[in-house]
């Protein structure tokens, strides 16, 4: 590499270690992974070290979220000539590279363009990328380091600060790190003369180092080592110096005793309390509290100035409920020293400290402070100056006093404030300028100003500087006769003067060298020779500091060589410009030339390009850049090549980001992230929380594309970051999660404008957890009547939080407040203070009045009692007055103090006047209306008359009757009721139920309708008067008959079809006959999916219950219809269809030829004889039992016959007494036209039972049937036939 020259020791030795961090931490994985596939080659992204001293394409940008190697260096070129001052000074190097490499990352061709609207949010670069900049930018300035199998002068490679200071607890450590060939030795000056370490027992060299250790375990004074020390490390080709380094003990002085008398001031009047603290090394932190350790709270009026003392523009009444303490924190010792408190007595013409003044719109005014126009309490006067250093701070502060507080603003004159670099702090007290150029010098004016006036103060502001690179020597490496220079150039305020040294000593003392001239700030090289060799230093200074700079002369006759492993694989993200690096070393310098597959042509120009250091960059990567590429380094001495092999890889893109949500407490949120990426390489998907690592709880369920968050707490609000990563890029992308919540609880509540009859409750509202607050609701408590029941006010909109509730005398009022929103309610906020208003007679009476009988001889009165709120006053009681109707006889009256009288010796039924007043300690309320009541009713005296009964069908009758003399009803008549009864069926043998049921007409009314009788029976009825006491007399019992009805329709109505000819039909008597059976119809029609054929109808007799019909083509089935009729007409009817033909499709002459197959086959000979044998057994079992008197039990619940006197049981069901005369079920009509007891399921026999049936107005029963089973009464035969084998065995089933 042409005569370029290397970074001075102290950069050098922070690259250096930082080359090796960054090594270890594997960088290049993100840079564009380095893999070798020899197996002697070095993977940096496995966190292996590459061979020393060059790190493997390091050289990046970081383009939106992905580490791409080696980009931007087109305008990298520009900080090539940025040169570097000092160690320290790196960082702020590093962000000012990191703006200047930034490049726009190409799209690929086709893909859609990503605009602002996907919210994708882009990582920032980590701490390590930006030191790979810095060595990128290193490398392509032209610096060049030695290997260190060579001879090679020393090189300082760490050293401490130049201003160092110490910690008296610790051991003294003075760095001083150096490298060469050989490797060189130490010594030390302190003040300028040689320091003889080996005479102090304290001091003590590291091995292989220079740095110094002095220890005080075994006793002395850290101040006596305080001074000026250089290193020196010299090998046989010359001596590096380090910096002088200036040695200091911190200190934490303690404050002086004081005693500090009250400071008496006038209100209004402005104040300054000195702190002073004690100098300290460094200088110690101050800030002001109390003498209790409760911060002093600032603000423009009262607040710390730079220089450490307490300002106040004006003093208020207030200022003096605290002292005021000076305290000073002192870094190093981690002290803090505590000056003895300010105690202040403040003058004031209005003593009275009210609270509620401080947020006054004229506080002042309001405690009869004089306005004043703004003087400036620091810097004195109208004008003042400031000098700064260029690169520090600039710090201006305007502190002014004046009523009301002035407000303070800042202008620059000529020009405006650089907005860049200027912020305001201290209230806008202090106008703070970072990192000074000489630009920023003139002149700068703070106006302070208040409703009085203004007045200005001029700043002038001076920029000197301290020494600063414009050219900093650089290491140089020759061949012999080759010709060099070394330039040392500086800048500075006032200009800083340059003096060359050679290894430590003054160049005009040193040896003369024909081969070397000095011109000014630079030394010429011509022909030189290995004796050339040396470490130059030069030092450039003036009054605010200097800088000091190393370099070497070294004149070495190399071949070339390569300094990385061989064989390297890159790895890189297509559309991304990269740059490959083939660092080599040669003297003379070897030209470098870039071959990529072999090929004869040089690589420079268009896509490509070659730097002075041999690195090449590709631009834009595309698929075709894939391949081997060729690096070919020649000298005169000879050639060394080495090969890269490149890999391009498709980008990791995420296509679907997640979106930001609005969510509700407890609901499910998910967020989509799908990413698309190569699939050579592993993915691997994470989430980010407010740029936090998630952690997945059992809340979370975490998937490639997505994640999900169920019941979502407020705790869960806030960024969340999809992270989508491979060995080489990764990509992300970001949305907010916002969770709706119920509001925080409302607080501070507080009584104002207190009177009589209302009070302003105001309150701070709480956190409106994202879901704005739409209602307020003010609640209240008393102690008087409910203690600790809290009840509702009012309610007021969600924009205010203050309001004027009206209030009830003599409560003792403690209010809470509760917020809404459309989430839910807040908790109640804490109680306010309690208020009681002053008492008053009470302005209402006690409501709902009423008075009524309890007894045919009394009357009880009974209000509801007043609440608290209606009270007014204490001892609330109920003045009680009573009279009858029309009479005109006095008031009766008495005091009660609950809510109920009871008003004895009473006539029946009689009407009273009624009034009840409320009445307290401080008066009566107003006067009562006046309620109508009644005293106790008596029985009915009479029953209804001339009763006569109209029958209107077979299950309706009318009714008629005479009213009662209302002087008979003994109270309020409340209806007239029915009650009646099914004495009988006209069906013989037909038991019924004789439960009683009534009707009720409400009213008074002299007919009604009676519904839902049974037909075909015998009915009992009587009626009653009904009043509020109960039933009066029963009136004459009436008898009528219900005529024949129509019957139910046929119970268990079933459809066999045995076979293709034929469909069997059976079917049971009806349920309910409602008269004499006089035959059933049976409807049927043939159908074949939604073709119907013509309808044919059967009439048979009323005992016949089965018939067999001939299917007319085994394809159609049948639908039935079948109903029952007496001589009304025909009943309900039912409706079956035939089942389906389990083989419609099969020839009849196929199943023939089946049948006639399988009958001579011998296992069905077999199964038919044990088919015929069983059902002999069961014949002769049947018979058996029959011949033992067929008796089957009738209820379980039998023990005895019941007597004649009392046929049925209590529940209205019927037992035979003699069950051999029990009729089996489904015998038939006997000639005579009487029918045989036929019990089922659902019967007549119980109908009406279980419960009382009810009527509407006009008397319709509403009741229901009421159904009793008997299952043993129902395990009879199913037909007449019941002794054929057949049914035998049907009831044996």
């Amino acid at each position: 590499m042409p005569g370029t020259s290397r970074p001075p020791g102290d950069a050098h030795g922070l690259v250096s270690a930082l080359m090796r961090r960054l090594a270890a931490r594997g960088v290049a994985g993100d840079a564009g992974e380095v893999a070798a596939p020899a197996a002697d080659s070095t993977d940096c992204a496995q966190g292996q070290t590459p061979s020393p001293p060059r790190l493997i394409d390091l050289c990046a940008v970081w383009d939106p979220g992905v580490f791409l190697p080696a980009a931007g260096w087109k305008r990298a070129s520009g900080f090539a000539r940025r040169r570097l001052n000092e160690a320290e000074t790196l960082n702020s190097v590093q962000e000012a590279q990191l703006e200047q490499l930034e490049t726009a990352r190409p799209r690929r061709p086709g893909s859609r363009e990503r605009g602002p609207e996907l919210r994708m949010a882009r990582q920032q670069p980590p701490p390590w990328v930006h030191t790979a900049f810095l060595l990128c930018l290193l490398s392509l300035s032209g610096a060049i380091e030695i290997p260190m199998d060579l001879s090679q002068p020393p090189t300082i490679t760490k050293q401490s600060v130049k201003d160092h200071i110490v910690d008296p607890r610790d051991n003294i450590l003075i760095e001083c790190e150096a490298k060469g060939n050989p490797a060189p030795s130490f010594h030390w000056t302190r003040n300028s003369r040689f320091f003889n370490i080996a005479k102090d027992p304290r001091v003590s060299m590291r091995r292989r180092s220079g740095t110094l250790v002095i220890d005080f375990r075994s006793g002395g004074r850290p101040e006596e080592y305080e001074g000026e020390y250089q290193c020196f490390a010299r090998n046989k080709f010359g001596t590096a110096l380090s910096n002088r380094i200036r040695l200091q003990v911190s200190k934490s002085p303690l404050w002086p005793k004081e005693n500090l008398d009250p400071v008496v001031v006038q209100e209004g009047a402005p104040l300054t309390l000195q702190c002073n603290p004690p100098p300290g090394l460094p200088s110690p932190v101050i800030f002001w509290m109390s003498s209790s350790m409760e911060p002093i709270t600032q603000d423009k009026r009262v607040s710390q100035g730079h220089n450490g003392d307490l300002y106040f523009s004006n003093v208020m009444l207030q200022d003096m409920q605290t002292d005021y303490s000076c305290n000073a924190r002192f870094h190093f010792t981690h002290t803090i020293q505590q000056k003895n408190a300010f105690t202040l007595k403040v003058l004031t013409n209005n003593p009275y400290n009210d609270s509620s003044l401080r947020n006054h719109p004229d506080m002042y005014s309001a405690r009869g402070v004089a306005e004043r126009t703004p003087s400036f309490m620091y810097p004195q006067g109208t004008a003042s100056s400031q000098m700064v250093l260029r690169g520090m701070d600039l710090v201006l502060e305007c502190i002014a006093s004046g009523v009301p507080t002035p407000d303070i603003a800042w202008y620059k004159k000529g020009g405006d404030l650089p907005s860049d670099k200027a912020k305001f702090e201290n209230f806008n007290k202090a106008l703070r300028i970072t990192n000074v150029s000489e630009e920023d010098s003139g002149e700068y004016f703070c106006l302070a100003s208040n409703k009085m006036g203004s007045i200005r103060h001029t700043i002038s502001v001076r920029v000197k500087a301290a020494p600063y690179w414009l050219d900093e020597p650089k290491n140089l490496i020759l061949a012999p006769g080759e010709d060099g220079r070394l330039v040392c150039r500086a800048n500075g305020n006032p200009k800083p003067t340059v003096q060359w040294m050679v290894n430590g000593e003054p160049l005009q003392s040193a040896p003369p060298n024909p081969n070397r001239e000095v011109a000014g700030d630079t030394i010429i090289f011509r022909d030189t020779q290995i004796s050339s060799r040396a470490v130059y230093q030069c030092n450039t200074s003036n009054e605010h500091g200097y800088l000091l700079a190393n370099a070497f002369v070294s004149v070495l006759d190399v071949p070339p060589r390569m300094l990385s492993p061989r064989n390297q694989l890159i790895r890189v993200i297509l559309y991304n410009r990269t740059r490959l690096d083939c660092p080599f070393f040669g003297s003379p310098i070897p030209t470098l030339r870039w071959f990529k597959n072999g090929q004869g042509s040089n690589l420079d120009g268009g896509n490509y390009h070659v730097y002075e250091n041999g690195s090449l960059e590709i631009k834009m990567i595309r698929k075709e850049d894939q391949g081997i590429y060729t690096c070919v380094a020649t000298n005169i001495l000879g050639k060394a090549e080495n090969q890269v092999r490149l890999e391009v890889k498709d980008p990791t893109r995420i296509y679907r980001m997640p979106e930001d949500q609005v969510a509700k407490r407890g609901t499910t949120v998910q967020l989509e992230c799908r990413v698309k990426h190569d699939p050579s390489l592993k993915l691997t998907v994470s989430w980010l929380k407010d740029d936090e690592p998630l952690y997945i709880g059992n809340r979370m369920k975490k998937e490639d594309d997505s994640l999900t968050i169920f019941g979502v707490a407020e705790r869960d609000q806030g960024s969340y970051t999809c992270v989508a990563s491979t060995e080489l890029d990764q990509d992300l992308a970001k949305a907010h999660l916002t969770v709706l919540g119920r509001p925080d609880r409302p607080r501070d509540l507080e009584l104002t404008d207190l009177a009589e009859r209302s009070v302003r409750l105001t309150w701070i509202p709480g956190d409106d957890n994202n879901s704005p607050i739409t209602d307020y609701v003010v609640q209240f408590e008393e102690d008087q009547f409910q203690p600790g029941v809290w009840h509702d006010h009012s309610k007021f909109p969600g924009s205010v939080n203050s309001a004027v509730l009206q209030l009830s005398p003599y409560v003792n009022y403690q209010f809470r407040v509760i917020a809404i929103n459309e989430v839910g309610s807040s908790h109640p906020s804490l109680p306010s203070e309690r208020y009681r208003t002053s008492g008053a007679p009470p302005e209402s009476n006690p409501t709902d009045v009423k008075g009524e009988g309890t007894r045919k001889n009394n009357m009880e009165i009974t209000w509801t009692p007043m609440n608290a709120t209606s009270a007014f006053g204490p001892n609330l009681r109920y003045i009680v007055k009573w009279r009858r109707r029309e009479t005109r006889e006095t008031w009766n009256n008495v005091t009660v103090w609950g809510s109920r009288y009871v008003v004895g010796q009473t006539p029946v039924y009689v009407p009273y006047e009624i009034r009840v007043q409320a009445e307290n300690d401080f008066g009566k309320g107003p006067e009562p209306d006046t309620v109508i009541g009644y005293s106790g009713e008596d029985y009915p005296r009479a029953a209804p008359t001339d009763v006569k009964i109209r029958v209107l069908n077979s299950t309706a009758i009318s009714l008629q009757w005479n009213r009662v003399y209302p002087d008979t009803v003994q109270g309020q008549l409340r209806e007239y009721r029915a009650y009646f009864w099914r004495e009988s069926s006209l069906l013989k043998n037909l038991w019924v139920s004789q439960k009683r049921q009534q009707a009720s007409f409400p009213g008074d009314r002299l007919r009604g309708v009676v519904s839902r009788l049974f037909p075909y029976s015998n009915y009992k009825l009587e009626m009653v008067v009904v009043n509020g006491r109960g039933d009066g007399p029963r009136s004459e019992t009436k008898e009528f008959t219900t005529p024949e009805g129509v019957p139910s329709a046929p119970r268990r109505f079933r459809v066999r079809q045995p076979n293709l000819e034929t469909i069997n039909l059976e079917w049971d008597h009806p349920e309910h006959p409602n008269g004499i059976l006089t035959g059933y119809i049976l409807k049927y029609v043939p159908f074949n999916g939604t073709k119907l054929g013509k309808q044919i109808v059967e009439n048979f007799s009323p005992n016949q219950t089965k018939f067999t019909m001939q299917r007319a083509d085994p394809v159609s089935r049948y639908r039935f219809t079948l109903s029952a009729r007496t001589q009304v007409g025909s009943g309900e009817a039912v409706t079956e269809e035939s089942p389906a033909p389990p083989n419609e499709a099969t020839p009849t002459a196929a199943y023939t030829n089946n049948q006639a197959d399988i009958a001579t086959q011998g296992w069905f000979i077999g199964l038919m004889c044990a088919i015929a044998l069983l059902v002999l057994i069961l014949l002769i079992v049947c018979f058996i039992k029959r011949s033992r008197g067929g008796k089957y039990p009738v209820r379980e619940k039998k023990d005895v016959p019941l007597g004649p006197e009392d046929p049925k049981e209590e529940d209205g069901s019927f037992d035979y007494s003699d069950e051999d005369n029990k009729p089996l079920q489904g015998s038939q009509t006997s000639l005579d036209g009487t029918i045989k007891q036929q019990e089922s399921d659902d019967s007549l026999v119980d109908y009406g039972e279980g419960g009382e049936g009810q009527f509407n107005e006009d008397g319709s029963f509403i009741g229901q049937y009421t159904v009793k089973k008997d299952k043993e009464e129902t395990e009879g035969n199913e037909s007449s036939e019941a002794t054929s084998p057949v049914n035998a065995i049907y009831s044996l089933a």
